[in-house]
């Protein structure tokens, strides 16, 4: 326990979701991680974990751009932006990350910046490693509780599974 949990509270339930900001799949996948996160708020810790694909050339990239957002204190708005233009991003590039921040009220040289000199590739890398031994082989791919759930195919039943999940490890967190 941390000393800034109260006794007796719960540690929130991890929920890691490997994404891809250029996957219209992982788009489809917001309402689902909004939903999840309106029902369980501090008790589930949502974590965007990067699996950029080698068919999407701007993947990389957007992957960088959300760590440069998330160290600015908007990742999830931006993340949640970036998917929302998945097919601009594909015909427009890199420019559309920048647009994004932008838009946001972020740096967007600072960004500019971050995508040149690499600052985040360690962590994009680090979370595309992980996936791989983990067997992670497309986006969207959910992890909770030591269970993959593979969305790339479809949604269907996703959500109420991962609330199955959450609730069984949080009963037995409070018990």
């Amino acid at each position: 326990m941390s000393e800034t949990q109260p006794s007796g509270a719960t540690e929130p339930v991890v929920l890691d979701v490997w994404c891809e900001l250029q996957c219209p799949d992982c788009h489809a996948a917001l309402e689902d991680v909004r939903a999840l996160r309106a029902r369980y708020g501090d008790r589930m810790d949502i974590r965007l974990r990067h699996f950029p694909l080698e068919k999407h050339k701007h993947a990389f990239a957007a992957a960088q751009a959300a760590e440069e957002a998330l160290e600015q204190g908007q990742g999830w708005p931006y993340i949640e932006a970036v998917l929302a233009r998945t097919a601009e991003l594909d015909r427009r590039g890199e420019a559309v990350l920048l647009d994004t921040a932008k838009e946001l009220g972020l740096d967007a040289d600072e960004f500019d910046t971050a995508l040149v000199d690499g600052r985040h590739i360690l962590i994009v890398d680090a979370d595309q490693a992980e996936g791989k031994a983990i067997g992670v082989t497309g986006t969207p791919t959910y992890v909770i509780g030591g269970e993959r759930l593979d969305g790339g195919k479809s949604q269907e039943g996703l959500r109420a599974r991962i609330e199955e999940i959450a609730d069984r490890l949080l009963a037995a967190d409070a018990g």
